[in-house]
């Protein structure tokens, strides 16, 4: 007998982390939905998770730490995106670590550290309208050495899409944008095509909407690398990104059909509207969804069903600032795909 009323609480929340149990629903969308798609969230450490992804509310930092295996237990969460990636590199030896706690099918989205992503450089000896030109922009040997094949080697199977996100770069490079699409493509095609038995798809995404263009589309495809839909407020609408991605792939179907070449990239990442910051306030602590999004949802649910058609992977990782909650975006966009079929 324990000493409190409170006491077997107290234990579930010193012992490891515990997921939430399924609904009847949840497993019947499981079973409903293709093997190939891979939802999920850009994390898993929120606390506001509590009877969606784990049984009891556990400290953010905790979760951090011990929350993966429980947050790979849910139902539909077949990735997760790493942020922590993008602002300090990992090693194989971080990554194998993420990969040993989630089950075979699981997938990661690695993103690309921002050393080898932004333009500018930046930090307190580099403050705004003084910025330097970042050295290791567009390194494809540093890309290789802290980014590419720690993530293979750590990961093997379990890797998903290598995404390269462009942080918004200045005007004074994006206005003459064919050079800079030549230096985006030949740098693409100096990234290994294959490491420790891995051929890794390389995923770029963009916040200079003036670079999505034709131009830019076909040279991605010629260098092998898909376009990663970004749905932010710095981009364009859904609707037109999916348009240049049919662009990139024509020609591939028969009939002048739509058939994707590759894997479907999406990151949802922020409603239309809001700041990162403005959409974190309104939303907080994360556990509802807030501004329902169905004409983006609409659009998602048809590119995933052009994916399937193509008998390719698609891989649509959400943030909670897309809609309040992003466990339950996936979920909508679950329900979407079992119980209205074409």
């Amino acid at each position: 007998m324990t000493d409190s009323l409170f006491g077997d609480a107290a234990q579930d929340l010193h012992g490891p982390i515990q997921a939430a149990a399924p609904s009847e629903e949840l497993a019947r969308l499981h079973r409903l939905l293709p093997e190939q798609l891979y939802l999920g969230t850009s994390s898993w450490a929120f606390p506001g998770w509590q009877g969606l992804v784990y049984e009891n509310e556990y400290p953010e930092a905790r979760l951090a730490r011990e929350g993966l295996s429980a947050y790979s237990r849910h139902p539909l969460l077949r990735a997760v995106g790493v942020d922590r990636g993008a602002y300090h590199g990992l090693d194989a030896a971080d990554w194998s670590r993420y990969a040993k706690q989630v089950p075979d099918g699981f997938r990661f989205l690695v993103p690309a550290p921002s050393a080898l992503t932004e333009a500018v450089a930046r930090g307190p000896r580099h403050p705004p309208g003084h910025a330097a030109t970042n050295p290791r922009f567009l390194d494809a040997a540093y890309a290789a050495e802290h980014f590419v094949m720690p993530a293979l080697e750590g990961l093997g199977d379990r890797a998903g899409p290598l995404v390269l996100q462009f942080a918004p770069m200045p005007p004074e490079l994006t206005r003459e944008a064919h050079p800079l699409i030549e230096r985006i493509a030949a740098f693409l095609a100096r990234l290994p095509a294959t490491h420790a038995g891995i051929r890794p798809v390389y995923a770029v995404e963009l916040r200079n909407p003036e670079l999505l263009t034709p131009r830019f589309v076909h040279r991605l495809r010629e260098a092998g690398a898909r376009l990663c839909i970004g749905i932010h407020a710095r981009m364009p609408p859904l609707a037109r990104q999916a348009a240049a991605l049919r662009s990139m792939d024509a020609g591939t179907a028969p009939e002048g059909g739509w058939s994707l070449a590759g894997p479907l990239v999406v990151r949802w990442s922020l409603h239309a509207g809001f700041g990162i910051e403005q959409a974190r306030n309104r939303y907080a602590p994360f556990n509802r969804l807030i501004d329902p999004d169905l004409v983006t949802r609409g659009t998602l649910v048809h590119l995933i069903r052009v994916a399937v058609r193509s008998a390719q992977s698609a891989f649509v990782i959400v943030s909670n600032e897309a809609e309040g909650c992003a466990p339950l975006s996936c979920v909508e966009l679950a329900r979407a795909l079992a119980d209205r079929p074409e």
